[in-house]
């Protein structure tokens, strides 16, 4: 950290004899609006709309250009004043309209819609955990039951593509 500013988000510190303290300021609670709970219209964008609404927000993508060069990766957001960017930082999250679905900054790109943990929880309850080795599939034996064969083998794909069990 330097004496100017934040250590995490980079927000502009106050500084000991500085006029017009409120622009610093001012600047300050702009950033924490766009850090804070963020939403932003779409992820990986290359280079700012037209004519954004104040207040919109955009994730930039790996190669922006224009207005948005310098700044990959970055939580642009629209003002009065023209945009304003958040570095994106490692487990930044924000909501993406464009996706329906979260986007998670994994310190080199931002990946969307991924769900990461270890195990999935309903109403207090696993259902969901680690993954299980592979089951093997029904083969052989004395009595052939095409139908209980079909299910089964229908159960082990459905869990399979589900990730749920490995193939």
């Amino acid at each position: 950290m330097n004496d100017q500013t934040s250590v995490r988000l980079s927000l502009p510190l106050l500084q000991l004899g500085q006029a017009q303290k409120e622009l610093s300021h001012n600047e300050a609670l702009t950033l924490l609006d766009f850090a804070v709970q963020p939403v932003v219209e779409a992820v990986g964008v290359g280079s700012p709309p037209v004519s954004p609404d104040t207040g919109a927000c955009w994730i930039v993508g790996p190669s922006p250009t224009g207005a948005w060069s310098g700044s990959p990766n970055a939580i642009a957001g629209w003002t009065n004043a023209g945009w304003r960017f958040l570095a994106a930082r490692d487990g930044m999250n924000a909501w993406s309209r464009g996706d329906s679905a979260f986007a998670r900054f994994d310190g080199s790109r931002w990946r969307i819609g991924e769900v990461t943990g270890a195990c999935l929880l309903v109403a207090g309850r696993q259902v969901v955990g680690e993954q299980q080795s592979a089951i093997s599939a029904a083969t052989g034996g004395t009595t052939i039951d095409a139908e209980a064969r079909a299910t089964l083998a229908a159960v082990l794909a459905a869990m399979r593509s589900h990730g749920l069990i490995a193939s």
